[in-house]
């Protein structure tokens, strides 16, 4: 599995059916067991669903219902800041509840009418070939758990936080919408683990990490951005590049710190141009045809 895997804590099930989530020494976490049992038993409910069935309901406690009320409230107020415009015309289109946790189904009841997407849920990770070839249904996975309430505003892994804030206020957006969905289509394409780790690494710098310039602002439209309340406000320091693609699918980067270097569009024409253009034409010779005509013209 590539990098990205390191941001989820495990799931694991024994061979009597228990369901166990390994969270890392270093979670804030990992030393309550009511956490602990409680991970588990939403990974348990993720586990056990199958495509067509009725998506699970989490009953949420206070304190996790606290936790989304604390971090929607702060990232709207980022938002208005630093989010782009086709990004906020989404969220306001959307509606997210800031008062409590939206169940899955009433995200999609929302989004269905907007971008036609739909989410499901997700224990924790997703192999990348499942998880961005499902964009092809629009269909996306998200988790349902809510990070310790001990740290409301820092998550080491993406939790339903990251994947409704931050995922479902951009996939609102029909335009970006659609960039998801040559995403799929692209998966269906791709038999090279070279190329679909190439294509991950796009999806990175962009529809997690993307940036656009508004005027003589800089501003986010990646989800990874919009739902992280310390890189929100850091991500103007970082090294801005011109959209790349060559660059973006073979760059090296660390999950786990701020992202040093960005990559932002001139607009969203341009991201749909260039990133989406990507998306819709990619095979497993691309990377190879980018990377080569890059270096050429370096020389």
């Amino acid at each position: 599995m590539f990098s990205e895997a390191q941001l989820y804590s495990p799931v694991t099930r024994t061979g009597e059916g228990d369901v166990k989530v390994h969270l890392s020494d270093e979670h804030p976490g990992v030393h309550d067991s009511d956490y602990q049992a409680r991970r588990n038993a939403i990974a348990a409910l993720a586990l056990n669903y199958t495509p067509g069935s009725p998506l699970p309901h989490i009953t949420y406690t206070d304190e996790e219902q606290q936790v989304w009320r604390i971090v929607s409230a702060e990232l709207a107020r980022k938002h208005r800041t630093y989010a782009s415009a086709e990004v906020l015309a989404a969220a306001e289109a959307l509606a997210l509840p800031n008062d409590h946790i939206p169940q899955l189904d009433e995200v999609s009841a929302a989004l269905a009418p907007l971008s036609g997407f739909r989410y499901v849920p997700a224990a924790g990770l997703v192999p990348l070939r499942e998880f961005f070839g499902s964009f092809a249904d629009r269909i996306f996975h998200s988790t349902q758990y809510i990070r310790h309430h001990s740290a409301p505003l820092y998550t080491p892994e993406p939790d339903a936080i990251h994947e409704i804030i931050g995922h479902a206020n951009q996939i609102a957006s029909p335009r970006f919408a659609a960039v998801y969905a040559e995403v799929g289509a692209a998966v269906g394409r791709l038999s090279s683990e070279s190329a679909l780790k190439f294509l991950a690494n796009v999806f990175w710098f962009s529809m997690e990490f993307g940036v656009v310039r508004e005027g003589d602002e800089i501003r986010c439209y990646g989800a990874g951005l919009l739902s992280s309340y310390g890189e929100i406000e850091e991500f103007r320091h970082a090294e801005l590049r011109p959209l790349d693609v060559a660059e973006m699918g073979s760059a090296v980067y660390d999950i786990t710190h701020y992202q040093p270097t960005l990559y932002c569009a001139e607009s969203i024409a341009e991201i749909e141009d260039v990133i989406g253009g990507f998306f819709a034409t990619v095979t497993d010779e691309t990377p190879e045809r980018l990377r080569h005509a890059s270096t050429a013209e370096a020389q």
